[in-house]
C-alpha cells in the first residue's frame, strides 16, 4: 500500500544573520500533534528566543507555534493573496491583488492598519468574504511591521523557503515512491546539506546592524516592553507532502 506522508521543514535566521535549516521530519499526516511534536523536538536540541514564525495558514501548525514557542506568528502575505483571489471572479482579481498590495507598501504598521481598514471599506460591496477575511487577519498579516523595515521583505512570507521545498519535491517525484521513511530522510537531508552549504558562503541574510537594532533602536536600547517582544531569532517553517 502506498500512503502520502508529510516532510516537515523548519530553518531560522540566527544572530549571525545567516540562514540555517535547524530541522526536518517524515511526519505521518500535517496535523498540529505532528507539528507540536516537530517543534518540541526543536527545542529539546537548544532552540530558543525566537521571536517571530513565518508561515502558510494551517491551523494545527499556528496552535503549534503559540503553545510551544509561543512566538509571534506572520502569517504568509503571499500565500494570504493567492488564497483571496480565489474568493472572487477572475474578472474582479486584479483589482483585489491591487487593493492587498496598497496595505503591505504601506510605510510603517499604522500606515499599513489605516490602509487595511480603506481596503475593507472598498472591497465590502463586491467582495465581501475578501474584506471580512482581511479584517480578521491584519494582526497575523501585518506582525512583521514590528521589525526593522530592512527585514520586511524577508518575513512577511515563506518564499525564501519555497525554492528549496521545489527542489526537494522536484527529486522526491523523480524516485516516485520509497520504500520507507529513511529513504525519503536520506534524499531530503542530501538536499538541505548542499542549500546549509550555500547559505554560509553568501552575503548575511539579515545584516549585523538591523539585527542589533531588534534590542537597541535607532535611540538606544528598547524600553522593557519592545525587549520583550524583540529579542530572539525569525524563524520559518514549511513542508512538503510526499
Amino acid at each position: 500500500m502506498v500512503r502520502q506522508k508529510a516532510l516537515l521543514v523548519a530553518y531560522a535566521v540566527h544572530e549571525t544573520g545567516r540562514r540555517e535549516v535547524i530541522g526536518l521530519k517524515v511526519g505521518e499526516v500535517e496535523s498540529e500533534a505532528e507539528w507540536r511534536a516537530f517543534l518540541r523536538e526543536l527545542v529539546a536540541r537548544g532552540l530558543s528566543g525566537v521571536q517571530l514564525v513565518i508561515s502558510d495558514a494551517h491551523q494545527g501548525l499556528k496552535n503549534a507555534i503559540g503553545q510551544v514557542l509561543g512566538a509571534q506568528w506572520q502569517r504568509c502575505c503571499v500565500h494570504f493573496v493567492r488564497d483571496m483571489l480565489g474568493h472572487v471572479p477572475r474578472q474582479s482579481q486584479p483589482m483585489v491583488r491591487g487593493a492587498l498590495k496598497q496595505i503591505f507598501a504601506a510605510p510603517d504598521r499604522d500606515g499599513a492598519g489605516e490602509t487595511l481598514a480603506v481596503v475593507v471599506t472598498q472591497l465590502r460591496p463586491t467582495a465581501s468574504k475578501v474584506a471580512r477575511l482581511l479584517e480578521d487577519a491584519e494582526e497575523e498579516l501585518l506582525a512583521y511591521m514590528r521589525f526593522p523595515r530592512e527585514h520586511w521583505p524577508k518575513i512577511r512570507s515563506t518564499n525564501p523557503l519555497e525554492r528549496v521545498n521545489l527542489e526537494i519535491a522536484r527529486r522526491s517525484d523523480v524516485v516516485g515512491i520509497y520504500p520507507n521513511d529513511a529513504a525519503l530522510l536520506r534524499l531530503a537531508t542530501s538536499l538541505l546539506v548542499e542549500q546549509n552549504d550555500e547559505w554560509l558562503i553568501q552575503k548575511r541574510y539579515l545584516s549585523l546592524h538591523s539585527l542589533a537594532l531588534l534590542t537597541h533602536g535607532p535611540c538606544g536600547p528598547a524600553d522593557d516592553d519592545q525587549r520583550a517582544q524583540s529579542e530572539g531569532t525569525p524563524a520559518a517553517v514549511g513542508k512538503n507532502t510526499t
